[in-house]
């Protein structure tokens, strides 16, 4: 099987499968797209052969190319991803992009909860050295794949803790961060789009109560950890948005609003504590 039959193997041209197929041989040849197609000739070896027929059936079987090639970019940032991770979605930097348009001291207190991979707390410590980060987990080897993503992209003024959402912090709440963000689990345990999802670690994307038990807890909670004008901006389900802003104005947040991603769909509602 030369490369030319490697890529025609799934998907039309131009088609996001017949890209996914480009991906995987960049991975498992060491080649650029641009190499692929002057090499169209070239033949696989039978263990290049194999690696590649073989994570095509894994991808069929559901599991995210990223899984595959252990990374994922986001943002500026190729990020290393496990099982133990979410894939990092294009659909989380519309927060990185809402948090960064705010109006906040350059050196800022900033809490990311959650971190997963480290995408939302690196994204902004490459953006915005000066601010003072913690990425906050609850599961130790999650957090050892953000703490590997930061020293691989030299953000190593980023502080990471683990615990549930604010215990990672410490025992009392004191009112002295500037920003609290995160991208919670927000899916419902029946929702239609679980079966798709089922690759990733559920921990990480079903929350009880339709989806809305973690948001209220951070948003019960946040509100003693932020100072007087601190914002909180969470990403959330795109029918969630109505449901959201009313937990936050419950808790005593105003300037709420919600930020759409790049489908047009409620992706990110922020609001400042007043």
């Amino acid at each position: 099987m030369n490369i030319a039959q490697a890529l025609a193997l799934r998907g039309e041209t131009d088609s996001y499968e017949r890209q996914e197929n480009i991906w995987l041989l960049e991975h498992f040849l060491g080649l650029s797209a641009l190499e692929l197609k002057y090499r169209a000739s070239q033949e696989l070896t039978t263990a290049e052969e194999q690696a590649y027929t073989q994570a095509l059936a894994r991808i069929a079987a559901g599991e995210p190319l990223a899984y595959i090639t252990g990374s994922q970019p986001f943002w500026t940032l190729d990020l290393k991803v496990t099982p133990d991770t979410l894939v990092p979605r294009p659909d989380t930097e519309v927060l990185v992009e809402t948090v960064l348009s705010l109006s906040l001291q350059s050196n800022a207190m900033v809490v990311d909860l959650g971190t997963g991979t480290g995408a939302i707390a690196l994204a902004l410590a490459s953006e915005r050295p000066n601010w003072q980060i913690t990425a906050t987990d609850i599961y130790p080897p999650t957090l050892a794949v953000a703490k590997e993503n930061a020293i691989k992209h030299g953000l190593n003024e980023v502080q990471f803790a683990c615990g549930a959402w604010f215990d990672a912090l410490g025992l009392e709440a004191e009112p002295r961060l500037d920003l609290i963000v995160s991208n919670p689990p927000y899916i419902d345990a029946h929702d239609e789009h679980m079966p798709a999802l089922a690759a990733e670690p559920e921990r990480a994307l079903v929350a009880a109560d339709q989806g809305l038990a973690d948001i209220v807890q951070i948003i019960s909670q946040g509100k003693y950890w932020l100072k007087q004008q601190g914002w909180m901006a969470l990403e959330h389900g795109y029918d969630q948005a109505l449901a959201v802003q009313e937990i936050f104005a419950e808790h005593g947040f105003s300037e709420i609003r919600t930020v759409k991603d790049y489908a047009g769909n409620d992706r990110v509602t922020l609001a400042r504590l007043m």
